[in-house]
């Protein structure tokens, strides 16, 4: 059985845009689950754990700990620990808010800035190998998957397809 057929079985779709739509779906996971999969091992050759590398990696100024939280999709509880780590390493320091001296910001270090810069250069490379093919290809895979993140326009009916 093809993936295509093999998720239209396990969702029940029974027309050819429900099997496309499973389809897409297992593949954008997959897809997914190779980057990630890349990502942490470009972060286990630097050492860091993968919640301490996306926080390194998405960190660019000073943010608070509650939005580290979103960006992870965990609990602030959870951030504590993963900020602690990288504080322990010399990558961030935690600083009080301007507004609200309660509010800690996480901030990179000098150590942090280089770290983060291997970080993503490793991963960047990881993914130019992962997404190898004709310029063009490329370019349209990224308008076609930026489309589907800003979603339909407006005008569009929603039976249409």
């Amino acid at each position: 059985m093809s993936l295509d057929a093999d998720a239209a079985a396990e969702t029940g779709a029974g027309s050819d845009g429900d099997a496309v739509v499973a389809e897409l779906s297992a593949l954008v996971f997959e897809v997914t689950g190779r980057l990630r999969a890349q990502f942490n091992a470009a972060a286990a050759e630097l050492g860091l754990p993968p919640a301490q590398a996306l926080v390194l990696t998405n960190l660019s100024g000073p943010a608070p700990m509650r939005q580290l939280a979103d960006w992870l999709s965990c609990e602030p509880s959870n951030v504590t620990g993963i900020v602690d780590g990288l504080e322990g390493r010399g990558l961030v320091t935690r600083q009080p808010a301007p507004g609200d001296r309660r509010v800690k910001h996480v901030v990179l270090t000098e150590a942090g800035e280089r770290k983060r810069r291997e970080l993503r250069s490793s991963a960047h490379a990881l993914a130019t190998t992962f997404f190898e093919m004709p310029g063009p290809d490329q370019k349209h895979l990224r308008d076609l998957l930026a489309r589907v993140l800003t979603g339909p326009p407006a005008s569009v009916d929603a039976g249409s397809g």
